[in-house]
């Protein structure tokens, strides 16, 4: 199955405008197998940074995407019933995306159930502007 990288930038920007007080996760199990996953936390246009998202569509499609590159995992996320059950590497993951963000994550979803979420009241760091 096919995944998009996660837009750790979009993300930024929405909860910026949005004040978000946690997120939830969801199809974390999707990624089980990747051997490399990458999580957008920069953009370049014309060899510049931008610092902020770009509220232009035309440079947005022009956007050269800078990714934070992380180990994946190979283990079934569906049967994990808690935080602690989950492979350093996901854990790994879902801090980078906290911290990163800003926003903590409240819940993960492993699985195609309903009733497959892990529910996570973690602290937040403050992000850093950039990775």
């Amino acid at each position: 199955r096919r995944c998009g990288w996660l837009d750790g930038v979009a993300l930024r920007f929405s909860h910026r405008i949005n004040d978000y007080t946690s997120i939830n996760l969801t199809k974390l199990d999707v990624l089980s197998g990747l051997p490399t996953l990458q999580i957008a936390v920069g953009y370049c246009v014309d060899g510049q940074y931008l610092t902020s998202f770009p509220a232009d569509l035309s440079v947005l499609a022009r956007v050269e995407v800078e990714y934070k590159r992380m180990p994946g995992w190979t283990e079934d996320l569906s049967q994990c019933t808690t935080y602690d059950a989950l492979p350093q590497a996901a854990k790994d993951y879902v801090q980078f995306i906290q911290t990163w963000i800003g926003v903590p994550i409240e819940w993960i979803g492993v699985g195609a159930g309903s009733d497959a979420m892990i529910h996570l009241p973690l602290t937040v760091e403050t992000p850093t502007e950039h990775a």
